[in-house]
């Protein structure tokens, strides 16, 4: 009898080719059953612990790449995280700013964070700036606990500022800075904005904070007064304004 014919013959490999599919699908029924594969493991995005890519990720693009040189505050070699304190840093993450350009970044907000992700972000910004301001000492308040006087504010910015932004801070100081006073810049910030700038100044762009321009640290008063007096400088509509006739191109 022809061996391939045999039944014996005839079992046996069929008995091979069931061996043969089970190894296939035992191999991969992992993928099957939408399991990860052998491949690098795709972290959740609210699992993302790590400080360098939530702060790469959520603050980069206006605090700089490495907290400098960014279109807003500095957070790195800055004093004004330290000054703003734990929980004050957390509650801005968390809530954003309500009068400027700073968006709240919390679940809880409407943003995409979760509160664990946002006190890593909180503890690293911390951990940048602690060795900006020493133990000893007693800064200013983040927030104004006074009344500002504008005049009161020229006479201190014109002893503390205008060296480098111009007596009347259009910026035709030492350094050329740009106008201080321009209605549209003062348009986008809010007082706030403008005493964090006081406050922890901007080291990367060589601006002193409020320690280093007088031989005696600004106080919070006279910050207090400098931003009373740039607020005064804003306008009601700020920007170019248009013809009331408007353009005759066309007619």
């Amino acid at each position: 009898m022809n061996r391939l014919r045999s039944p014996s013959f005839r079992r046996t490999g069929a008995f091979c080719a069931l061996l043969l599919l089970c190894c296939v699908l035992v191999s991969g029924c992992d993928n099957a059953r939408g399991r990860p594969g052998p491949g690098p493991e795709v972290i959740r995005p609210d699992a993302l612990l790590n400080y360098a890519t939530l702060y790469k990720d959520n603050c980069s693009a206006c605090h700089g790449a490495n907290g400098s040189h960014g279109a807003s505050i500095p957070l790195a070699n800055s004093v004004l995280p330290s000054i703003m304190g734990h929980d004050q840093l957390r509650d801005t993450i968390s809530e954003g700013v309500s009068d400027y350009l700073m968006p709240a970044f919390a679940r809880s907000y409407g943003g995409t964070l979760t509160d664990q992700q946002i006190e890593v972000l909180a503890q690293g910004i911390l951990h940048q700036s602690a060795s900006q301001l020493p133990a000893d000492e007693n800064p200013p308040p983040y927030q104004a606990t006074l009344s500002g006087d504008a005049a009161r504010g020229q006479q201190t910015y014109t002893a503390a500022c205008a060296r480098c932004h111009g007596s009347n801070g259009e910026g035709n100081g030492k350094f050329k800075t740009g106008s201080i006073v321009d209605p549209t810049y003062l348009a986008l910030v809010s007082d706030q904005y403008l005493r964090n700038i006081i406050l922890g100044g901007r080291p990367d762009e060589d601006m002193p904070d409020y320690r280093h321009d007088l031989s005696q640290p600004l106080t919070d008063q006279q910050i207090t007064d400098i931003v009373a007096w740039m607020a005064s400088k804003r306008i009601a509509d700020p920007g170019q304004p248009y013809s009331n006739t408007g353009s005759s191109n066309h007619e």
